[in-house]
């Protein structure tokens, strides 16, 4: 350890407390302009550092069954996404996914010292080997206190701080432009589509969906499901043009047989997501062994390409998306997407598109990887700069 630093315990110098919440939460939520702030984890979302406001707050009445945190007081999640620091810039009250650090008499700590250092790895490292639990981690004051800390004298904490912040300025400016780089690139495809189907071609014809395709859905019942057997594919299992398996349910081969005798899917179909996420269109180009639930089944004729649907239906997501029903979950009904509108050129003109979006497609992935990359590198140093902090080999 480097000569003047101090191995402590975060217990050590810092007093950690818990928050509270009294309840019922509703019997105290009040819109009182003398009501207290109610801090919860998604007023941290629009701020990396700082939580300024709150969009809920309490009564006074609640305040004996929770904890009271000021300006300037460190605030610490404690389970789900457990060892984000934040640090407060108003008063209020924090609920028990909450752990407040205050620092404690007679140990000078740099505010902008600690906040580096509770972000660092090597301090999450620390708490990811302390998580308790297996589905939801969680970590508590007796975990957070134990949990060992080298520290500087105080000057050589604001050299730190000075140093941190200024390579971080650096970084975050090389991770916009790449944010913004990869934002670009996937606009760039998105663009093409607008142009080919907004402006159409010669000879385009605009048809229903249902004129130009068998359109089906599968299964709104819900068969018994098992532990094994046919998998029944649900919007959740469509993803950039392919059927993943997570989270897959089993349907036995009766109810596979009993279902496909409505909505049996062949090689060349497209499936759509009708409810919930609506989209994320997929060719059907391997020989299927499952059945459907709530998915949209465009069955396509030799005279129409399947490819050329399923990017129209891309162009086509956020209009839906737009005009879906449904408040809790939205959704497109059969009706509708037979009733929507498509320009069809011939079959010759389709594959010429497809092979046009193809070509660009794989360009754009091949930027978004690359700047994709840029940012996880980024990242890396950033990390790889906080260990070197927090190790004694930054100054």
């Amino acid at each position: 350890m480097k000569q003047g630093w101090v191995e402590k315990k975060l217990g050590q110098i810092l007093q950690i407390e818990r928050g509270g919440s009294p309840r019922p939460i509703k019997k105290y939520l009040t819109d009182e302009p003398d009501g207290l702030n109610w801090i919860k984890i998604g007023d941290a979302t629009a701020s990396t550092k700082y939580i300024y406001h709150t969009k809920q707050k309490i009564t006074k009445d609640g305040l004996h069954k929770t904890r009271l945190v000021k300006e300037g007081d460190f605030i610490l999640s404690n389970s789900m996404s457990f060892g984000k620091p934040y640090i407060m810039k108003t008063t209020g009250c924090i609920h028990d996914g909450w752990l407040v650090l205050k620092e404690k008499d007679g140990f000078k700590l740099n505010q902008d010292f600690l906040y580096h250092l509770l972000c660092s790895p090597y301090l999450f490292k620390q708490f990811d080997g302390l998580a308790a639990g297996s589905t939801v981690r969680n970590l508590n004051i007796a975990l957070v206190s134990s949990v060992t800390v080298r520290v500087p004298p105080l000057e050589e904490q604001k050299q730190i701080v000075a140093k941190l912040d200024s390579s971080f300025e650096a970084i975050d400016k090389a991770k916009a432009n790449a944010a913004k780089n990869l934002e670009n690139a996937k606009e760039l495809f998105q663009s093409k589509l607008n142009d080919i189907f907004s402006q159409k071609g010669e000879g385009w014809v605009e048809k229903k969906l249902g004129d130009a395709y068998d359109v089906r859905d599968g299964t709104h019942d819900s068969p018994k499901y098992q532990d094994n057997g046919f998998p029944l594919i649900t919007s959740k299992n469509l993803k950039n043009d392919l059927i993943t398996l997570d989270k897959i349910k089993y349907i036995s081969e009766s109810d596979y047989i009993d279902i496909n005798k409505r909505s049996k899917v062949d090689i060349g179909d497209v499936l759509f997501a009708m409810i919930g996420t609506i989209g994320n269109p997929v060719v059907i180009r391997d020989k299927p062994d499952f059945a459907i639930k709530n998915v949209a089944l465009f069955k396509i004729s030799k005279n129409n390409d399947s490819d050329f649907l399923r990017y129209y239906l891309e162009y086509s997501t956020k209009i839906m998306k737009d005009e879906a029903k449904g408040s809790t979950q939205k959704f497109v009904g059969l009706g509708y997407l037979r009733n929507f509108k498509i320009p069809l050129p011939n079959l010759d003109t389709q594959k010429d598109v497809v092979s046009q979006l193809v070509r660009l497609n794989k360009q754009t992935q091949s930027l978004e990887s690359k700047y994709q990359q840029a940012l996880n590198s980024l990242e890396e140093l950033k990390k790889s700069i906080l260990q070197k902090a927090f190790e004694g080999e930054l100054i």
